[in-house]
């Protein structure tokens, strides 16, 4: 009987040790699903690194665990209306939030620790502003507050306030009654996720018959407090910062290149008033005359020691301003300005197109855009805005020329209330001439045959056609070629015409004054301008 009894007994305890082991599989399974929970929570959040806390809680309701370490044990009390928080902080510091802190006041930050919100909270761009007005504020030490006590085993403890002398990190919230540490909440992100752990850093301390816990937490030198520290006395010494220096070793060669560009802006004014060539045909630097440009600019680099030292041989190489495509630049930005004032002073006003084409010495054509208008003063002005290269001297291909220098300048055809061309077949054709291509889009601009031209045109018809007039201008063509084909003869020249202008003088038919009576010599006649005939019989 004894026998039987013993031998369930040993069936109930093997029973019951299966159960056990059933019980800490279970327990096990458990945990697993806390840590996943976590593991997926963090990959669902927008930005893990940013946040010391998880938002997802797991909770656990009608469960009992019993303890692992003694399987005897009867059950625990079932965990209801409880959340186990995540395990990578296990008590946050306040409640979880994603949204970041981007307007920040850093002279109304909150005082009371308990009032912060986490520092990752806020933007990275402005965390370390954050952080310095922290420091420049220091650490919330009430000194003057009733501090409550708390009973802790047998006896009531309350905060000493003494200790703010001897830990000068130390902090109290009064909305809380803990202590907190500065140092680590501010740059304990920079650590790692170590510091979260701490009560100092997380939910507060407020063990107060542990004053060792201090010393505890700042540990050694190679603390987790210290380092943290030693983070803050870095960020305070705002003078070595990298951004700083960065910033003042940019501000130093902004400086140095608003030297460079000043000066060459000079030279360019300059050169471009005086209407005087920019480049050389030995612009390297063992050249004797290394074009106007760069000789101006050595000229005027002498007198300032702060220009020498930031021009030519002594800037960047990849820095001088010096080559032919800055020039370029610099001359396209004082035309940029010219027409933009050409534009302000017309405004939304009217004016008249006047356009000129002709091949320059390259065998480009090229066409030359002038308009005229009237300013706010009341006084007629012309202003040349452009010359454009064309394939060709078709209407609509000159059309498209002149809409695009209109539309760069912000103005437009339907502005225009006078045209001024030539008489060629191109340019005044009445159905496909540029005259009537203009009028289709604006009836109101009126053409006018050019007056000059049509006097030049007049002029040289009637010239031929009077036999007087043009033996007289053959004979002047043949002693044009026979003088300017002789060196003596062109002195012989000067010689006599030295000589009338001193009788002239003597005798007070000639006076005298600035630009009178120069040294001149004979001057070729033109077909297509008639003022060059008046100059070569007025030598």
């Amino acid at each position: 009987m004894k026998q039987v009894k013993a031998t369930c007994l040993i069936e109930v305890i093997v029973k019951a040790t299966s159960f056990i082991e059933v019980i800490v599989k279970a327990t096990s399974f458990i945990e697993v699903i806390v840590k996943l929970s976590g593991f997926f929570t963090k990959k669902q959040r927008l930005n893990p690194n940013e946040s010391g806390e998880e938002c997802s809680q797991i909770p656990i309701t009608n469960q009992s665990i019993p303890s692992v370490s003694n399987p005897n044990a009867t059950p625990q009390t079932p965990i209801t209306n409880h959340s186990i928080p995540s395990v990578s902080n296990p008590t946050p510091q306040t409640p979880c939030s994603n949204q970041r802190n981007d307007n920040v006041d850093l002279k109304d930050l909150p005082k009371d620790p308990a009032d912060r919100p986490l520092i990752t909270s806020y933007n990275s761009n402005i965390r370390d502003d954050v952080r310095r007005a922290y420091l420049l504020q220091g650490p919330c030490q009430v000194r003057a507050h009733n501090f409550p006590k708390k009973k802790i085993g047998d006896r009531f403890r309350r905060f000493v306030p003494s200790w703010f002398n001897d830990f000068d990190w130390l902090e109290y919230s009064v909305k809380k009654n803990c202590a907190y540490c500065l140092y680590c909440y501010l740059c304990g992100d920079l650590m790692g996720q170590k510091g979260g752990r701490d009560a100092f850093v997380s939910q507060g301390f407020d063990t107060w018959n542990k004053k060792d816990a201090f010393r505890t937490h700042v540990g050694g030198v190679d603390s987790f407090h210290n380092k943290a520290r030693e983070k803050c006395e870095f960020l305070m010494r705002e003078k070595q910062a990298i951004n700083v220096v960065l910033r003042r070793q940019t501000e130093a060669e902004d400086n140095k290149y608003k030297a460079r560009l000043r000066v060459s802006i000079i030279v360019v004014r300059l050169l471009l008033k005086t209407g005087l060539p920019f480049r050389g045909h030995d612009e390297s630097v063992n050249s004797e005359n290394r074009g106007l440009y760069i000789e101006v600019l050595k000229a005027i680099r002498e007198t300032s020691e702060e220009i020498f030292n930031n021009t030519l041989e002594n800037a960047p190489k990849n820095n001088q301003l010096i080559s032919p495509k800055i020039q370029k630049e610099l001359v396209q930005c004082f035309a940029q300005e010219v027409l933009l004032s050409i534009r302000e002073e017309i405004g939304q006003d009217v004016f008249a197109l006047l356009v000129d084409e002709s091949s320059d010495v390259s065998k480009k054509e090229q066409m030359a855009i002038v308009l005229r208008y009237v300013d706010s003063l009341g006084f007629v002005k012309e202003r040349f805005i452009g010359i454009v290269h064309v394939k060709d001297t078709s209407s609509m291909t000159l059309k498209n020329a002149i809409n695009e220098v209109l539309t760069s300048n912000k103005l437009s055809f339907s502005q225009i209330r006078g045209q001024g061309y030539d008489g060629a077949s191109n340019m005044r054709g009445e159905f496909n001439g540029l005259k009537a291509l203009i009028l289709q889009e604006n009836d109101t601009a009126f053409y006018v045959h050019c007056f000059a031209h049509q006097l030049q045109l007049v002029v040289v018809a009637v010239a031929k056609k009077h036999d007087g007039v043009s033996d007289f201008f053959e004979q002047i063509s043949l002693v044009v070629n026979v003088v300017c084909a002789s060196c003596k003869r062109k002195d012989l020249l000067r010689e006599q015409a030295r000589e009338r202008v001193q009788k002239g003088l003597c005798s007070g038919d000639l006076e005298t004054g600035r630009g009178l009576n120069q040294e001149t010599t004979l001057v070729r006649a033109g077909e297509t301008r008639w003022g060059s005939h008046f100059n070569t019989l007025t030598v």
